[in-house]
């Protein structure tokens, strides 16, 4: 069964985008979800490709939409339909490995979350918009919304080709820090990874700022999630995946883990992921 159309909120126009606001009404996770389609005005034939997006409420806080609408009236990006999902009052449940809880049994509705992005959002967008043929499927997010994204490309390849990473939450673990913990085994996306198949689709950006937190688990004089996004990297690259084609790594100096440093990284992953 489908997700349906709650309600249809309004549109709003820009100079090459519009942007619809709607609610879906999710079965696999029990509540409605507020979406947002930003989505180029396309000619005769224009194959768009798609790009989805956890906590979309953000979004709107860049803004996103003049980015977007800039970028494709400066002929940056090729045609691209964004897709954002605002997060519900149970984020910490839906967003995470949908697979394997953390150690806090984290992420026990992301499951439910990955079925509604699979079962339900992909297909809507495909009969709403009419979309038969779409370019490529990229899927994107902040924080643990990133995570989320990077675990559902990584365990469907034959849908995704882009994941989209900034400020990560990888160190999304399987233990306890004072509970015999240790780096090189119980990150869980770091394992997801070593465990996994290579498929040569998929490409990769990742997002850290120099200013995203304080932690150091370690005492190497490095911040956890700037550590914790390049030893995945490096995960990847031992899986097969080239750095310089496969791979984009954004360190913004001065970034912290908040709207508006996501905001100065976004037109680079577009670019990057979209670009002409």
């Amino acid at each position: 069964m489908t997700a349906a159309v709650k309600r249809n909120v309004h549109t709003e126009s820009l100079l090459h985008y519009e942007v619809d606001h709607f609610v879906l009404d999710s079965y696999a996770l029990d509540r409605p979800v507020l979406v947002d389609v930003y989505r180029p005005q396309l000619q005769a034939g224009m194959q768009p490709s798609l790009l989805l997006v956890n906590d979309g409420q953000d979004l709107p806080k860049m803004p996103f939409a003049p980015i977007i609408d800039g970028l494709y009236a400066a002929g940056k990006i090729r045609p691209l339909m964004v897709v954002a999902m605002h997060c519900s009052e149970e984020r910490k449940l839906e967003y995470g490995t949908a697979d394997i809880l953390d150690y806090m049994s984290r992420g026990s509705r992301a499951r439910y979350h990955r079925k509604f992005v699979l079962d339900e959002l992909i297909p809507y967008i495909r009969q709403e918009y009419f979309l038969p043929v779409i370019q490529q499927i990229g899927y994107a997010g902040f924080s643990l919304g990133g995570l989320s994204a990077l675990d559902v490309v990584w365990k469907h390849p034959e849908i995704f080709n882009v994941a989209g990473v900034f400020s990560g939450s990888l160190w999304w673990r399987l233990k306890d820090l004072t509970d015999g913990y240790e780096e090189s085994t119980d990150r869980i996306m770091h394992k997801l990874v070593r465990e996994g198949k290579y498929a040569d689709n998929l490409r990769f950006f990742f997002e850290t700022g120099t200013q995203d937190e304080t932690m150091d688990r370690n005492n190497n004089g490095i911040i956890d999630s700037i550590d914790d996004t390049l030893d995945l990297i490096q995960e990847l690259e031992n899986k097969g995946y080239d750095r310089e084609q496969h791979i984009r790594y954004l360190e913004l100096q001065d970034g912290r883990h908040d709207v508006p440093t996501w905001a100065r990284a976004f037109p680079d992953f577009l670019t990057w992921g979209w670009g002409k």
